[in-house]
């Protein structure tokens, strides 16, 4: 299951995604929002990031007009990595290497075709392990801390 959540300013990115993981069979929660009407990031960040870190769903995806929002915001939940990318590379790497599992973007930065590409990219792609477990265990420790 993949948590959906946009502000207005990522809403009609995240529609296209919807449609895309509809037609390649994937199943999703949509968190908001539902309008392109003014609303607060936050609010559905951090209801994605928690469906994540709980457990109700695998991963999530995070759409704002940056990208920025919603990954500081994702990033304050304890046990999420959100990485924000705008390119495929990146999108490949955050999960490889980082073993992120929620994927933030910008309506406003990217088009609709690259933003497809990355989504794509971002959930075919798997963590590495190895060397890269050692660094995303440095960071549970740390979180675990607090």
């Amino acid at each position: 299951m993949i948590a959906l959540g946009s502000d207005h300013g990522g809403f009609r990115l995240k529609e296209e995604v919807k449609k895309y993981l509809q037609e390649k069979g994937y199943q999703f929660r949509d968190f908001g929002t539902d309008k392109e009407g003014s609303v607060d990031y936050p609010d559905f960040a951090l209801q994605a990031a928690r469906a994540v870190a709980d457990g109700e769903c695998q991963v999530g995806i995070l759409i704002c007009g940056t990208g920025i929002g919603m990954s500081i915001t994702a990033n304050k939940v304890r046990g999420i990595r959100a990485a924000l990318c705008h390119d495929t590379f990146s999108a490949r790497m955050s999960r490889e290497h980082n073993d992120a599992q929620v994927l933030c973007m910008g309506q406003r930065v990217i088009g609709t075709g690259l933003a497809l590409d990355i989504v794509k990219v971002w959930l075919e792609s798997k963590f590495s392990g190895g060397r890269h477990c050692r660094r995303v265990e440095k960071i549970q420790n740390y979180e675990r801390e607090k």
